[in-house]
């Protein structure tokens, strides 16, 4: 795994965010990806130095060249970086992001009632756990 690179922060207790996460693992063989709980110090941090609410948690970020990547774009950007078939899913940034972004915030309010969620933060295999950077 690269020391430098692009960091997902997400929801550590939602189930679709945790499914996200899980599935990206598996299929980032070479370990592009770190990631960090919102709910944990770095995840806050990062978000606060971009300067994004530390304690949104509906929105998935990405930070990457210095860079903040929000909903819909932060999804768009770490497909397009995991080996095919994921980045065929880029498709969906030919939409508008008036339209994209719209339908993320919709999900994203209800991903709890939808999907559940857990009642702590997920945690990685114990061959992941170098890649994330901090502790719900």
């Amino acid at each position: 795994m690269t020391q430098e690179g692009p960091i997902l922060i997400f929801d550590g207790v939602c189930n679709i965010c945790s499914f996200g996460v899980r599935t990206m693992l598996r299929a980032d063989r070479q370990g592009i990806f770190r990631y960090a709980f919102g709910q944990g110090a770095v995840g806050r941090r990062l978000k606060a130095e971009h300067g994004l609410t530390e304690g949104d948690l509906e929105n998935v970020t990405l930070i990457e060249n210095g860079r903040a990547f929000v909903k819909s774009e932060a999804v768009l950007q770490v497909v397009r970086q995991l080996p095919f078939p994921w980045p065929l899913l880029g498709i969906f940034g030919l939409l508008p992001r008036g339209i994209r972004d719209p339908l993320y915030s919709l999900v994203a309010r209800n991903r709890y009632r939808w999907f559940g969620q857990k009642t702590a933060c997920f945690m990685p295999a114990p061959g992941h756990v170098g890649r994330f950077l901090d502790q719900p």
